[in-house]
């Protein structure tokens, strides 16, 4: 039986920390806050803290601001996160987030590499990263949140951080192909260097987005994609089944986008993809029933 995230807590104390945790996640306006709805409410309530984590954390770096303001504000969270392990909490955040440490034995580490992903984006604009580099960014910022994620969801076993390993990278790679021409405009390319030199493409904005060879570079991130989602669901074959049915969901919404932009081509990046709501209720409905 799962330890008790918020045992008195839907009746008791931390009854405005919920609240105040729930109306953050509905007021990003993206499907997560319905898709957790699938989680027990200890787990669900989990998921949302470390979903508004993630948030502060981005706007940490997407806001206005000196970056010696921003590293200042990412120490500070370093240092709430290390709080966490000594039982400390100031806000509903960190509150709901330490009763997630304690019920799901998160770890820190977890959450220090979002913290870490998010720096990369603090300073110059990531220009056409090595694959290296672009491997490491997209741990720290997908598949680090997996990480913490798998455990919220129920299964702490090896097999669930490799499900985290290669769904967020699937997922961070179809973000950066989804993105690419709202990324250009903020001065970002997060496409491998390797594949733009092999293809002739320029390794500066906006000459990029016009060679020739553009298509051949998407086409082979998407390949890359690929290959993750498809670990990503030999790892969840592994893992416990009913803890997998949210990763199951997020697979299958980011892989339709890619399925549709595959269709669609890689030269008209200003088309931006998304996936019908009748759509994503049918995905839900057949995640939920495997």
């Amino acid at each position: 039986m799962d330890p008790p995230l918020v045992r008195d807590t839907l009746l008791g104390s931390m009854q405005t920390d919920l609240a105040e945790i729930e109306d953050t996640v509905k007021a990003a306006g993206t499907s997560f806050y319905q898709g957790m709805r699938v989680l027990a409410p200890d787990r669900r309530y989990a998921m949302y803290a470390i979903y508004a984590f993630c948030r502060i954390i981005d706007d940490i770096v997407d806001e206005e601001g000196s970056l010696e303001g921003k590293l200042a504000c990412l120490a500070e969270w370093r240092g709430w996160v290390g709080g966490l392990y000594r039982g400390e909490a100031h806000d509903a955040v960190t509150r709901l987030l330490l009763h997630a440490v304690q019920a799901f034995d998160i770890r820190k580490r977890d959450f220090l590499d979002v913290i870490d992903g998010v720096q990369m984006d603090s300073g110059d604009p990531i220009v056409a990263p090595d694959l290296a580099t672009l491997d490491l960014y997209c741990d720290r910022v997908a598949s680090a949140v997996g990480r913490l994620s798998v455990r919220a969801f129920g299964d702490a076993s090896a097999s669930a951080d490799l499900v985290a390993l290669h769904l967020g990278r699937a997922l961070q790679l179809t973000n950066i192909l989804r993105d690419v021409a709202d990324d250009a405009a903020i001065g970002r390319l997060y496409l491998p260097r390797e594949y733009l030199l092999e293809a002739g493409v320029p390794l500066r904005l906006p000459e990029a987005l016009a060679a020739p060879g553009m298509a051949v570079v998407c086409a082979r991130v998407a390949v890359m994609a690929r290959r993750h989602f498809t670990l990503s669901r030999l790892a969840m074959d592994t893992c416990n089944h009913r803890a997998m049915k949210p990763a199951r969901l997020m697979a299958a919404t980011y892989g339709t986008v890619l399925s549709v932009m595959e269709r669609r081509g890689w030269e008209k990046f200003d088309q931006r993809v998304s996936v019908p709501k009748w759509r994503k209720i049918l995905l839900a409905l057949r995640c939920w029933l495997l």
